[in-house]
């Protein structure tokens, strides 16, 4: 078993100036890989309340029709990119294909930024809050490296350079375009419902009334989701915190964990080639020169 300070150890002899790759690699595959996965998945949902954003995905279809593939699809390319490198060969191609996605659509440069900016903060956030130990300096600007590149590599201009930066952008942007719009609403409860069936079923109800209670107060207005009781929210951060104490208890993991072979990715049980991932759509569907007007509906 390796010491519980094994990848602590090994980061602080990284410069995240230029290993900055290594670092975050650790941080995905050692040293949070559970927490990353969740902390990422709440980013997304965090750009479904962008109106823009949530309208988007929604006329595209793919991600209420294609739910558990879009998942798969976006987790996969991702982890291609940073498990073999941005250089890497398949990183290469990984980024291609995302590129090309997204150059079907007329996707503005500030929701690209602000997309990139939830990779960065959101993590950082959340392991302050439930992490069994918080980002190292080190591992904080290894984060900013490697999105300042991936941000590089798919063509975003005006990219922030430090934390300070990612920080300031995603604050503002959401308090400036947070709002409610029903095509958000119906992403994000499509998201849901294919994240609930990763428990067993018994486990649903509690595990939607648990994510819920995670969110904060602007996030689930922007997706019109109803606050869980006080006690509810304060038991479910209390019982983050615990597990957060009891792993900082073991040991460091010596495997790494693999998006691809966890059991939540189903679309590809006998492989997958990056270059077939993804949507392959010809023109931008969304209609264009019209005003986004969020309502504010009740909470459901």
């Amino acid at each position: 078993m390796l010491a519980r300070s094994h990848w602590q150890r090994e980061i602080a002899r990284l410069d995240p100036e230029t290993d900055y790759e290594r670092i975050y690699r650790i941080m995905l595959a050692h040293e949070f890989p559970w927490d990353m996965t969740q902390a990422l998945s709440f980013a997304l949902f965090r750009t479904y309340a962008v109106p823009s954003i949530g309208r988007l995905l929604h006329q595209t279809g793919e991600l209420e029709r294609r739910t558990q593939k879009r998942y798969d699809d976006t987790a996969l390319l991702l982890d291609e990119v940073s498990q073999h490198g941005l250089d890497s060969e398949g990183g290469r191609r990984a980024v291609r294909r995302i590129n090309q996605m997204h150059g079907a659509y007329d996707i503005p440069d500030d929701d690209m930024r602000y997309v990139l900016s939830t990779f960065v903060v959101t993590p950082r956030r959340w392991l302050d809050d439930y992490g069994w130990r918080p980002m190292m300096p080190a591992e904080v600007r290894a984060s900013v490296r490697y999105y300042m590149e991936l941000g590089r590599l798919m063509g975003i201009k005006a990219v922030p350079t430090t934390y300070v930066g990612f920080e300031a952008l995603l604050d503002a942007y959401e308090a400036a375009h947070f709002g409610y719009d029903e095509a958000g609403r119906r992403v994000a409860d499509a998201t849901m419902a294919l994240m609930l069936t990763f428990y067993p079923r018994i486990m649903s109800r509690p595990m939607e009334v648990f994510s819920r209670a995670l969110m904060d107060r602007p996030l689930l207005d922007g997706l019109g989701y109803q606050a869980p009781p006080t006690a509810v929210v304060a038991a479910a951060r209390a019982g983050m915190r615990l597990r957060a104490r009891a792993l900082a208890l073991g040991p460091a993991r010596s495997r790494p964990v693999r998006t691809q072979d966890m059991p939540r990715i189903r679309s590809y049980p006998n492989g997958y080639d990056v270059s077939a991932m993804g949507t392959f759509p010809r023109g931008c569907p969304v209609p264009h020169g019209s005003e986004v007007n969020p309502g504010s509906p009740e909470p459901r």
